[in-house]
């Protein structure tokens, strides 16, 4: 018997194996009985750990988390919209390490407090800049869910790095929307250059933050 198979099971194994897996199988594969297999272990021994799929999903969020917050370095000076560019743009990278990474991420809730030093630091810049606690939630969430649903979006185009979904061919849609010129140019911006998308969708949150709120 090999050494990893010698390795103890316990939370973090299981969740670091499915999120390997996850980029194999995508989120629809990811079952129990599959990381069981994985790990050489049959599939009752992870719910000692997991009372089901939605609480490791939890903990796979969680990871993912905190895989993110290790590789960002932030700056207590920044201003507010450089908080908010710096912490969705990692968040939007940390999806995308991921096939259907911003799915599991969806809805998904934090295990343990690991997140409320972040979160906590965060509020701390926003509610610095003049806004009040309230503002300063639903601004961090607002960017916050159109980070994911950004990914969401892109994923179901580009599920990993160097992938296309079949059907999404622009020259091809163009094409088909003969008949429609607006909407056919229009997939020129849709499904290309999602760095770009992305810039300029976070852009416009911020503009509205300001906008909404009056925060300099």
């Amino acid at each position: 018997m090999s050494t990893e198979r010698r390795v103890p099971l316990d939370r973090k194994r299981v969740a670091d194996t499915a999120l390997r897996l996850l980029n194999e199988v995508g989120l629809d594969g990811l079952t129990l009985r599959a990381i069981a297999k994985e790990l050489d272990v049959k599939a009752p021994a992870l719910y000692w750990h997991f009372k089901d799929k939605q609480a490791l999903l939890d903990e796979m969020a969680t990871e993912m988390y905190r895989r993110m917050v290790a590789g960002t370095v932030l700056d207590p000076a920044d201003s507010w919209r450089d908080r908010l560019l710096k912490v969705n743009r990692a968040l939007r990278a940390a999806l995308l390490g991921y096939r259907d990474g911003a799915k599991v991420f969806s809805g998904s809730r934090f295990t343990g407090t690991d997140h409320a030093r972040g979160m906590e630091e965060h509020l701390r810049v926003l509610t610095a800049a003049g806004l009040t606690l309230g503002q300063a939630v639903g601004a961090a969430r607002t960017a916050t869910m159109f980070t994911i649903g950004f990914v969401t979006e892109e994923q179901g185009v580009v599920p990993l790095p160097g992938e296309r979904r079949e059907g999404y061919d622009i020259e091809e849609r163009a094409r088909r929307m003969a008949d429609f010129p607006l909407t056919a140019e229009a997939g020129k911006v849709l499904f290309d250059d999602y760095d770009q998308q992305f810039e300029e969708g976070l852009a416009l949150v911020i503009a509205g933050i300001e906008a909404r709120y009056g925060v300099l």
